[in-house]
């Protein structure tokens, strides 16, 4: 009988939680990608939902949920998904910071017209499930899952500005992708996550490589592929505007973090503390008002970042 990990015993105590109102449980990032992640770095879960309001008043029946059911029924059609920390017995076997997510949403996000590029940039990445209600629920997230990888050349075929393998696809993506967001981590993060996935990237992206030299969009020389011909202007503004829209999107969600996320200062800090090696001392006015007050200490950090990610 295989040991239980720590991140699957939290997805099952969230789904116990949720009263029958979760489809599926995937478990993302540092932990899954063995990235460095700190003592008190959180587990990152997307978690498949039914419906949302029948999820938060579960979790929130639970005592799991630190606010008003109807306030994160509400925010959870606004820019979803809506994010949420899950943490029973106060963090003991850990926390999940959790995308919450229905499937229509869900489904959305993956396709090939999603409304911004948060999901599908973290979803096209190595993904483990944790745990799905049933057989084909399972199989349902991972038809999902394979379409979203299937079609990363729409996206990236106008920033392939040299010939590639599955793997060079990968690293080009997460730099594309890690680009489109404003981020605390060092601007050498995507490189280091890269290197956790350099054999997913491999598996997953080769068949992609070998579609598009099929269909004529790509020419094989050896073992790279090149884009057959210059993408025209048009697309390429096209797919700029794509990711700049996404960028403030995704910039906007930080202040519905703030409402949805509880204790999301001390995370945040923490977070990029440990990133930047350096100690962040709040002062009053940013910790009791940090929607107004915090956003000069914010631009200092993203303006400097360190290049490279700090190592223990």
């Amino acid at each position: 009988m295989s040991e239980v990990s720590p991140a699957q015993a939290l997805a099952a105590r969230l789904v116990a939680a949720a009263d029958g109102s979760v489809r599926a449980v995937l478990l993302y990032g540092s932990h899954l990608l063995g990235a460095r992640p700190g003592r008190h770095s959180a587990f990152d879960f997307v978690v498949l939902v039914d419906d949302y309001r029948s999820f938060y008043r579960a979790v929130g029946a639970a005592r799991e949920l630190h606010r008003p059911p109807w306030l994160m029924s509400a925010l959870a059609r606004v820019l979803p998904p809506n994010t949420m920390a899950f943490a029973p017995d106060e963090g003991q076997f850990g926390i999940a910071k959790c995308l919450v997510v229905s499937s229509g949403h869900f489904a959305r996000a993956l396709s090939d017209t999603p409304p911004d590029h948060f999901l599908l940039g973290r979803l096209v990445q190595r993904i483990g499930t944790l745990w799905a209600r049933s057989a084909a629920d399972g199989v349902w997230v991972e038809e999902r899952l394979s379409a979203a990888r299937a079609g990363v050349l729409d996206w990236m075929l106008p920033y392939l500005d040299q010939p590639v393998d599955a793997a060079g696809l990968g690293r080009r993506l997460l730099e594309v992708c890690y680009r489109g967001e404003l981020r605390p981590e060092a601007q050498d993060r995507a490189h280091r996550i890269f290197d956790t996935q350099v054999d997913h990237f491999r598996t997953a992206f080769q068949p992609v490589l070998e579609r598009g030299a099929s269909i004529g969009v790509l020419l094989r020389e050896g073992e790279l592929y090149r884009p057959t011909a210059p993408t025209p202007d048009a697309v390429r503004r096209s797919w700029r505007r794509y990711f700049r829209r996404s960028k403030a999107r995704s910039t906007l969600r930080w202040f519905k973090h703030m409402l949805t996320f509880a204790n999301w200062l001390p995370y945040v800090v923490q977070k990029v503390e440990r990133h930047t090696g350096k100690t962040i001392e709040l002062t009053r006015l940013e910790k009791a008002v940090p929607i107004i007050f915090l956003w000069p200490r914010a631009i200092h950090v993203l303006l400097t970042r360190p290049r490279r990610e700090i190592r223990p």
